[in-house]
């Protein structure tokens, strides 16, 4: 079952949270604004209402799927890092431009992540071909493209970073 740990509670982490919540999936939604969340959610979507987001990406269990779409490009790149740090993750999604991309990458080798480990990173996210900005259309794409993930890893066997180069 994937074990989705998504970043953000806007208009985006909404709609995607809603396609997620009829998936075999359990969803950890993260975000420091607490007011944002709904009253109700799905009986698999936990919410984490937390200033501390960098203990949930180490807490969360191998074979992760984490989506970072928060509203603030420096937490965006904090939460990045830290995914990075990590060699056991499923899927690893930021959304963004192909510009925020490059700024990422740059910035990563910088730090000392692998040039070769940036293929890990899917950004921008969603099934390629669905250009819509509005929030259910990125959600759909994005839930469309974990399923695909899913069903490669599953098919092929293969780690996350060799799924990625092949999807990309």
């Amino acid at each position: 079952m994937m074990h989705v740990v998504l970043f953000g509670a806007g208009h985006v982490g909404h709609a995607l949270v809603k396609v997620l919540g009829t998936l075999p999936c359990v969803v950890q939604w993260v975000d420091a604004r607490d007011e944002l969340f709904p009253d109700e959610v799905s009986a698999n979507v936990q919410i984490e209402a937390t200033d501390l987001p960098d203990a949930i990406v180490d807490e969360a269990p191998a074979g992760a799927y984490f989506i970072v779409m928060t509203h603030d490009h420096s937490l965006d790149f904090s939460l990045t890092q830290r995914i990075m740090r990590r060699d056991d993750f499923a899927y690893f999604g930021l959304i963004g431009s192909k510009t925020k991309r490059v700024k990422f990458e740059r910035r990563l080798m910088e730090r000392g992540v692998a040039a070769d480990r940036l293929a890990e990173i899917t950004c921008p996210i969603g099934v390629e071909g669905i250009v819509d900005k509005a929030p259910w259309s990125i959600g759909l794409a994005v839930a469309a493209q974990l399923l695909r993930v899913r069903e490669m890893t599953a098919r092929l066997g293969m780690s996350a970073g060799k799924v990625n180069r092949i999807l990309v």
